[in-house]
């Protein structure tokens, strides 16, 4: 009995941590249009380019790899796909994750004088850089693609973004908890970040790394999220446990990350 009524709360959490943010943003989306204006304004503000630092900031750092990997250093893979193409398939979706990752950890604190002291919808925040960086990313995604690939990959691209967009919603919202009641976290948090590229397969292939070092690839979703992506736009190997994986991480946390995050809602005022 304790665990069948346990089995419908938390059915009924991940229901609500399913529906409840994206309600959240279809009630409250001319506010966050608002938002992501002030913060494109507020990122670009003084610049001769304006907003279209947003969209070169990512895409000079994949000429750039461009140029060392594909002109200068001219790496080759195994199985024959160069190693360009690879891993700059790869860098622009970890680039989008861990722009959000990182920003969610601060997102509370960052926005913190415009709901200290008034009524504000505090739950739409951690959605906000999830928001404003699929825009961006889907944008560079798209251009990538047609330069290393061809048009057909655009679609895929679109997806890909999307989907990854929709998998980092109950993250950002843990983070933005973890962030703001964990100060040391923030500290922590890039060496978490460098040591997970090193542990998903985008500098090299899933086959090179060492057998005694695979299970690092098992439990790190990301690398499926990868494995996924090169499949799907480079015809790369993958499993059913590159899906299985991810998705199951994601019901495990979409409803716990919701109901904390509308737990930990009266206390956020005061911490901030």
């Amino acid at each position: 009995m304790i665990i069948i009524n346990f089995l419908k709360r938390y059915i009924f959490a991940t229901k609500l941590g399913l529906l409840e943010p994206l309600q959240a943003i279809y009630r409250h989306r001319y506010l966050l249009n608002l938002l992501i204006k002030r913060d494109i304004t507020t990122r670009t503000t003084g610049t001769i380019l304006g907003y279209l630092w947003l969209i070169l900031q990512p895409a000079l750092q994949i000429l750039g790899f461009w140029f060392l990997l594909g002109m200068v250093l001219k790496i080759k893979l195994p199985n024959g796909v160069a190693f360009v193409d690879y891993f700059l398939i790869g860098m622009l979706p970890w680039l989008f994750i861990s722009e959000i990752l990182s920003r969610s950890l601060n997102i509370l604190p960052e926005f913190g004088g415009l709901y200290k002291k008034s009524v504000f919808p505090i739950e739409i925040l951690p959605i906000l850089p999830i928001i404003l960086a699929a825009v961006l990313y889907m944008l560079v995604m798209i251009v990538t693609v047609i330069f290393l690939e061809d048009m057909t990959a655009i679609p895929i691209a679109i997806i890909s973004i999307l989907l990854i967009a929709i998998w980092l919603i109950p993250l950002a919202y843990l983070l933005s908890i973890i962030g703001l009641f964990l100060k040391d976290i923030s500290q922590f948090f890039p060496f978490m970040i460098t040591i997970t590229l090193y542990l998903t397969p985008i500098l090299y292939m899933p086959t090179q790394m060492p057998e005694t070092m695979q299970w690092a690839l098992i439990i790190n979703p990301i690398a499926d999220i990868m494995a996924l992506i090169h499949a799907a736009i480079q015809g790369l190997p993958w499993d059913w446990g590159n899906i299985l994986r991810p998705l199951i991480i994601w019901i495990l946390l979409i409803g716990p990350a919701w109901i904390l995050f509308k737990r930990a809602q009266p206390h956020i005022r005061e911490i901030v």
